[in-house]
């Protein structure tokens, strides 16, 4: 069926929650940081006490808001958003030629941040109400998500923790293993977060993305259908 012409719209893309978990969690990552640091003696602007624990209830606040997140992810369906190859049609329904063209869209991505960007040529990703990240950024969030923040919030509880099974045989050799572990996660995550600062400033304007994370707004195009769509059930969505 036919879904008719497209036309640019401002729509409210992220919701309030999408929004709030954005920049919580993006405040919190970088206090756990400036603790962390503090804790590690690169600075002393905590004394110690004061960083482990202001250290802990920012990591407690943060493995909260992770939950509470995922199931807000799963209750209302975003969670497809970061699947490699959701929203990709074929014409044989087969998950290879679908395999295939996500393979193509994160080259041309990568393309386009390696050299396109500076022939000042369009992104060849365009958001739409079924997807809103690409392929690149699919694979890097669903990464984030699978590996990288399990890994330091794991290591992070065996630590804080570690008072209830001190008495196991060489603890303090598998101590030295979580700690290392728990800064691992910690550095792969904050050059996670600073590559995620620099490429918000690769928009129209350096501010664009951050000003589309602020208010929730980004001017996609929409066909006939889903204009009706949404002036018929979420007319408040359309800016």
């Amino acid at each position: 069926m036919p879904l008719g012409k497209k036309s640019k719209h401002a729509v409210v893309i992220y919701t309030r929650y999408e929004r709030f978990w954005h920049w919580s969690q993006a405040g919190l990552i970088f206090f756990l940081a400036f603790t962390g640091f503090n804790l590690h003696g690169s600075f002393h602007l905590l004394s110690f006490e004061q960083a482990v624990t202001l250290h802990s209830y920012a990591a407690i606040t943060l493995i909260v808001l992770w939950v509470f997140t995922t199931f807000w992810n799963f209750t209302t369906g975003n969670w497809k958003q970061f699947l490699p190859f959701f929203g990709i049609r074929t014409v044989d329904g087969k998950w290879s030629s679908a395999l295939m063209i996500f393979i193509i869209r994160v080259f041309a991505v990568m393309r386009y941040y390696a050299y396109g960007i500076l022939k000042d040529e369009e992104h060849p990703f365009k958001k739409t109400l079924r997807r809103k990240q690409n392929a690149l950024q699919g694979m890097a969030y669903l990464a984030f998500m699978i590996f990288m923040g399990p890994a330091l919030w794991l290591t992070g509880i065996f630590y804080l923790t570690y008072d209830l099974w001190n008495d196991v045989p060489n603890a303090g050799f598998y101590l030295t293993i979580v700690a290392f572990a728990h800064t691992a996660a910690a550095f792969i995550i904050i050059a996670f977060a600073v590559i995620h600062v620099y490429m918000t400033t690769t928009g129209h304007t350096p501010f664009h993305y951050i000003k589309g994370m602020i208010t929730g707004v980004e001017e996609i195009e929409l066909s006939d259908v889903e204009k009706a769509y949404l002036e018929e059930d979420h007319p408040e969505r359309l800016g």
